[in-house]
């Protein structure tokens, strides 16, 4: 997976170019991480690229992306619990600390994680966990974005 579409990643799903789209949703883009060190790991992509903040948006539309942002991590949940026994939960995260669109993280979390990151924040993992070609995504991860995407349009699909 190389190419433009990652300096313009909403941009890129607006125009159908973003390989990592997994749904649209009403207020953004659910799209599978470029990692998977954590198999599942999802992110929420605001729908407007000039959205910096969860509080730049309208308060209906506000909503809306925090229950997208629910949607996709019960997903992200329900695929993890069934294909990974030692399954612990999910962390939501909105930092917006490095890309400044709005966005967040869905992190499944696993017992067999090491002992010195499994309770703390994903973001101290080692770089080399960033970076190893093993975890890019790729298409191994088909079997994983298409459980997902299930997930996701059977939620959608309930009262």
């Amino acid at each position: 997976m190389t190419g433009d579409w990652r300096s313009d990643r909403i941009g890129a799903a607006l125009k159908g170019e973003n390989p990592t789209v997994l749904r649209r949703l009403p207020a953004g883009f659910a799209v599978i991480g470029d990692v998977q060190f954590l198999p599942g790991y999802s992110v929420l992509l605001v729908g407007e690229p000039d959205v910096q903040r969860l509080s730049d948006l309208p308060r209906p539309k506000r909503l809306s992306f925090l229950s997208d942002m629910d949607h996709l991590g019960e997903a992200v949940e329900r695929v993890c619990q069934r294909m990974d026994p030692a399954f612990r939960r999910v962390n939501l995260e909105i930092l917006g600390n490095t890309d400044s669109f709005l966005h967040a993280h869905v992190w499944p979390r696993f017992e067999w994680e090491p002992s010195n990151v499994v309770s703390r924040p994903v973001w101290l993992y080692p770089q080399e966990r960033w970076s190893a070609e093993h975890f890019k995504l790729g298409p191994q991860h088909d079997a994983l974005r298409d459980a997902i995407r299930n997930e996701l349009d059977q939620l959608r699909s309930m009262p």
